[in-house]
């Protein structure tokens, strides 16, 4: 288990007592960048959460960042999810805060009490995205592209082992995407294995890479963009 971030086998995953996913075997490496796509409804959303134990997990086996989430305690759930940073398609930003303190606010809540520590990582994972200069700005003077910046940077405050992006390029332009999706390929390559849930054809085409889908109850690998049907990604 030690060199996947994620190692799922033979799970049958429930939302509430509706069997949404049967069979799953899904394992991804470390540094691995992965997409999830899939029609609404497919179950990428409940996939998604029981990696980050929202849902339980109840027939078969799950390891994700070291834990086991079939024996996993309440208590041990907060410990799991500070190694998974979530990048949001709406941003979630706190609107009455500057960059600097939205930042802030999530190392305070994780608790981290030494003011330079928190100085120094706050400036580190801003240069990271590309945003060093700008943590005294408010998220309404920035574009959406850099608000998106923002988020990645919070994902990354606790030193994640596994980002799940959720339609992290959906509100925004091609263009900008781009620039994201150039952060997270980086970032994967810096060792931080990545699930991104999308349904941007366009950016799958441009940056290809493993890609599973949900479909039919079942999660499917497709080894190659050229196998995927963008048209029923889009119903």
């Amino acid at each position: 288990m030690d060199n996947f971030t994620v190692d799922i086998r033979s799970a049958n995953i429930y939302q509430e007592d509706n069997l949404v996913l049967s069979d799953v075997n899904f394992s991804l490496g470390k540094g691995q960048f992965v997409y999830l796509i899939g029609r609404v409804g497919s179950g990428k959303t409940s996939l998604i959460k029981t990696i980050t134990a929202e849902i339980p997990l109840k027939e078969g086996d799950a390891f994700v960042c070291g834990f086991n989430l079939k024996k996993l305690k309440r208590n041990q759930v907060p410990k799991l999810r500070r190694k998974i940073g979530v990048v949001f398609q709406d941003f979630q930003l706190l609107s009455d805060r500057s960059v600097y303190d939205n930042l802030l606010f999530v190392l305070k809540a994780t608790g981290w009490n030494d003011k330079s520590a928190i100085k120094q990582r706050i400036a580190e994972v801003l240069d990271m995205v590309e945003l060093k200069f700008k943590d005294y700005k408010m998220p309404h003077q920035l574009s959406g592209g850099e608000q998106q910046r923002v988020v990645i940077a919070r994902a990354l405050l606790n030193n994640p082992e596994l980002i799940l992006a959720d339609e992290p390029t959906g509100n925004l332009d091609m263009e900008t995407s781009e620039g994201i999706m150039q952060i997270l390929h980086n970032l994967s390559s810096s060792g931080i294995s990545i699930i991104m849930a999308t349904h941007n054809t366009q950016i799958i085409k441009k940056f290809p890479a493993r890609t599973i889908r949900c479909e039919k109850g079942k999660v499917v690998e497709t080894e190659q963009a050229a196998e995927i049907d963008f048209e029923s990604l889009m119903e």
